[in-house]
């Protein structure tokens, strides 16, 4: 934001005026256009104009009172800098007093037009700054609520989740079965320029092979028995959008070929046509499979694999990121409560310790599903009081997990303050500081 070329659009009908303006903003460097009505001005200004606007009260049609106040109503801090005659100077004061930046009274010198400007262009590019900061901001908060935890691995993936989303590189998130890959790939969707645009997403495991084609097409009238009419493929519906490809080691082979054309060449054809249709969706595709080995052994394409894996996210399994359990399962009690029009239960210290012992296998989704059976009162586990595989960590360990977790909200919510801490914990500071050395813990701020 802070590199980015502001400019002044004048409006004036006057073309010996509208030429004395732009010559005396190009002296000093500054970019600017011209139109000759408030109409054009309207036609050219989008909601978050970047720059400011020069206008002549005294327009043919609509006014440059008027037009002040419709851009107003759309951007109440785009500045408005009203030229007038001697007659008008009541009516720019009064335009002052309704939101215009300032006015500027003829015959005016080039010094005065280009200072005012500069003040101008000023304050719009903080005002442009503010709001680009409040919407970074608002999208990290956003990311927090929907990617839940607070272990590094989670942290990591938020960042980066937040740095490539509004990029246009296709991304292969890894990830085993159950560890939010779809989730990932709306978040990346919704936090992008294309989020206005179609997010779609298809299962390649779950189209029969005979059908793929079709699908991801479309086809012509006639192209095939039982083709009665067109049918827009999925690309083409997400044209400007989002296409997240699951499961993509499913994808057959001829349909890897077909697909990797359609991504090179920014085109397709559907089935029965041969006519190319220009395409524009950016691809996110997710896998449980291992593609680079799949390549070596040719059952997958090797480079299809490389166009998709220009950016690369990786999930953790829940059982790498233990202390998330806690959050992540109070989180999901609660939609599951709402849900089912129930009071959440209170999470009793044998359940807490049963799931920090589980190796969810199933991860996430596992994990969901077991807050659903605990919101309707059922045991988490059927099987209760076993241990659900051999792989489970030792109640230690399952202990240690929970109190890192623990102590890291209790600190982010006092801001990084030991003694505040330690209070609401009830520990000592100085056991307290052992604890955050012996976790590793980074305090804020």
């Amino acid at each position: 934001m802070t590199d980015e070329t502001l400019s002044v659009l004048i409006v004036e009908d006057d073309p010996h005026v509208m030429l004395g303006c732009q010559q005396a903003l190009a002296l000093e460097d500054i970019p600017s256009e011209g139109v000759n009505s408030a109409e054009a001005a309207l036609a050219r200004l989008d909601d978050d104009f970047a720059g400011v606007v020069v206008s002549d009260i005294r327009l043919p049609g609509m006014d440059g009172l008027t037009l002040q106040k419709q851009l107003a109503a759309r951007d109440r801090k785009l500045p408005v800098i009203l030229i007038t005659g001697h007659g008008d100077i009541s009516m720019a004061v009064n335009a002052i007093q309704q939101g215009a930046y300032d006015f500027i009274e003829k015959p005016f010198s080039p010094e005065r037009l280009v200072e005012v400007c500069r003040r101008a262009l000023e304050q719009r590019r903080l005002t442009r700054e503010v709001r680009s900061l409040r919407r970074q901001l608002a999208g990290r908060q956003a990311l927090e609520e929907r990617i839940i935890g607070h272990s590094p691995a989670i942290r990591t993936l938020r960042t980066l989740i937040a740095n490539v989303a509004d990029t246009a590189a296709n991304v292969l998130i890894e990830g085993e079965t159950g560890t939010g890959k779809e989730l990932v790939a709306r978040c990346l969707h919704d936090f992008s320029s294309r989020r206005d645009k179609e997010f779609v997403a298809i299962n390649c495991g779950g189209l029969p092979e005979n059908l793929f084609e079709s699908e991801i097409f479309g086809h012509e009238a006639h192209a095939f028995t039982g083709a009665g009419k067109r049918r827009i493929g999925k690309i083409e519906y997400t044209h400007g959008g989002s296409l997240f490809l699951d499961e993509v080691e499913s994808m057959p082979i001829n349909m890897q070929i077909k697909l990797l054309r359609v991504l090179q060449e920014r085109q397709l054809e559907r089935l029965g046509s041969n006519s190319a249709v220009a395409v524009d969706c950016r691809v996110i595709a997710a896998t449980k499979s291992d593609l680079e080995a799949m390549g070596r052994e040719g059952r997958f394409r090797s480079d299809f694999y490389y166009r998709l894996n220009v950016v690369t996210l990786e999930l953790p399994p829940l059982r790498e990121r233990r202390e998330d359990i806690p959050l992540l399962f109070e989180h999901f009690l609660q939609q599951a409560a709402l849900r089912f029009d129930r009071e959440s239960p209170e999470l009793d210290p044998a359940t807490l310790a049963a799931l920090m012992r589980h190796d969810w296998p199933g991860n996430v989704r596992e994990l969901r599903n077991v807050a659903e059976r605990y919101a309707l009162g059922l045991p988490v586990f059927r099987k209760t009081g076993a241990a659900p595989d051999s792989h489970t960590p030792r109640l230690a360990e399952a202990v240690e997990a929970f109190e890192k977790s623990l102590i890291r909200d209790t600190l982010e919510r006092h801001g990084g303050n030991l003694s505040q801490a330690s209070v609401a914990l009830g520990i000592a500071k100085t056991t307290l500081f052992d604890k955050v050395r012996k976790y590793g813990l980074n305090q804020p701020g």
